[in-house]
């Protein structure tokens, strides 16, 4: 199974991508990146693209506290990714299950006139199912 870094090369082989991360949105801390950063810094980025993981992760109307009404299956992750359209691109944020309480996403910066924004969110969520975190 791959590692941030081998996880974060597969994502900028999609078509479009001019940058991407992992950061922990509890944190806000870029723990990868790769490519071209929307403002120019990473870190910044990373933090405020944090907020807004955090915002749709934690608001009642996206959280689900347990499994369906009626069902015995375990809870399924409230928000599987958060898509935010700008004139010039997209940007996606994949949150990432682990065994373990995780606080981490993928974040893909796709330009809008090259990329393509069903395909690069298929690709994003089987990428995010295999990244390893050690």
């Amino acid at each position: 199974m791959p590692g941030i870094d081998e996880c974060l090369i597969e994502v900028m082989r999609l078509p479009g991508a001019r940058g991407a991360s992992v950061v922990d949105w509890t944190s806000g801390l870029a723990l990868g990146t790769i490519g071209e950063s929307p403002n120019g810094d990473h870190e910044a980025t990373a933090a405020e693209t944090a907020e807004v993981a955090r915002m749709a992760a934690e608001q009642p109307v996206f959280a689900q506290a347990g499994p369906y009404a009626g069902s015995t299956s375990p809870p399924v992750p409230a928000v599987e990714d958060v898509i935010v359209t700008t004139a010039p691109g997209y940007h996606i944020l994949r949150f990432v299950e682990t065994a373990f309480d995780s606080s981490v996403f993928l974040h893909l910066w796709l330009d809008r006139a090259e990329g393509n924004l069903a395909m690069a969110r298929i690709r994003l969520g089987e990428i995010a199912e295999r990244l390893v975190l050690a």
